[in-house]
């Protein structure tokens, strides 16, 4: 079998024709239905729509400090935030202590060996943090703090 054959649409228009022509009062609003579903079903799919790049945000800078801080100034400003941060560190330090004593009490309670259980927790960390370190080894990144400051503390403003 041949596909021209296959693929001729006469037959199809010849079919659709001898349907079309016989008394139906349905005939019209059907063909207004399909040309209408297929119209709209054509203009949806061909609609082309173009996203572009987003706007780029207007940013403005505000600075709550003042303009013209000395270096001293600064330094005490940071000085103070470094102590309320250490404050607020050891406040958090001394809560999560006292949530560990509340579940070791419970712990206990319970019937759990929590010291063997903390024995184990204490291992897996020192376990880890040999894995971390032979990592950073292999990778050649030093390990530990890194500073640039002097082992004094001290900042040299002179060389700048």
């Amino acid at each position: 079998m041949r596909i021209k054959s296959r693929l001729n649409p006469v037959g199809g228009f010849q079919d659709f024709w001898s349907e079309f022509k016989r008394p139906n009062p349905y005939r019209w609003p059907i063909l207004a239905a399909s040309l209408l579903s297929t119209f709209a079903l054509m203009f949806w799919v061909t609609q082309e729509r173009v996203i572009g790049p987003p706007v780029r945000p207007q940013v403005s800078i505000i600075s709550t400090f003042a303009d013209g801080r000395s270096e001293a100034e600064i330094i005490a400003s940071n000085l103070e935030n470094q102590r309320l941060k250490e404050q607020w560190e050891a406040r958090r330090d001394a809560r999560e202590a006292e949530i560990q004593d509340m579940y070791r009490t419970l712990g206990r309670a319970t019937g759990i060996d929590v010291d063997a259980m903390e024995r184990q927790i204490a291992e897996d960390r020192a376990r880890e943090e040999a894995e971390r370190l032979r990592a950073l080894d292999r990778a050649g990144i030093p390990a530990g703090p890194q500073t640039d400051l002097p082992a004094d503390g001290a900042i040299d403003t002179a060389a700048e």
